[in-house]
């Protein structure tokens, strides 16, 4: 029987994120609910639906952190979470980066190259 798993993350910014989960072609929805074994549920910031159907969610932690929501469980059978999670957290690092640069190089005109998805 699987559960919902709340594990800690690094990231803090629900703006990267989102736009690190789009870069990724992912569909991404703010608010809501994942739902477990037994009705349980934890309500997220953003979730994503991926392609083999399962939820992944990310909700603020007490610390300002946002903590991963998922079905571990369920995720571990339909794709590598490790690969996954990797591909998101470059992702997300690489947002902020430029971000930083933005405030950094006002007028400069900066981007992402394709070499960084999966």
């Amino acid at each position: 029987m699987s559960h919902l798993s709340i594990l800690p993350t690094v990231l803090r910014d629900e703006d990267v994120l989102v736009q690190a989960l789009e870069d990724l072609e992912l569909t991404v929805v703010r608010g809501g609910d994942l739902r477990g074994f037994a009705d349980q549920r934890e309500a997220v910031s953003v979730r994503v639906q991926l392609p083999e159907g399962t939820w992944l969610g990310w909700r603020h932690d007490a610390t300002g952190q946002l903590a991963l929501v998922g079905d571990l469980q369920q995720l571990g059978r339909s794709r590598s979470l490790q690969q996954l999670l990797g591909a998101i957290t470059r992702r997300y690092a690489a947002r902020q980066a430029l971000r930083s640069l933005s405030q950094d190089l006002p007028g400069a005109t900066l981007e992402l190259a394709n070499s960084l998805n999966p």
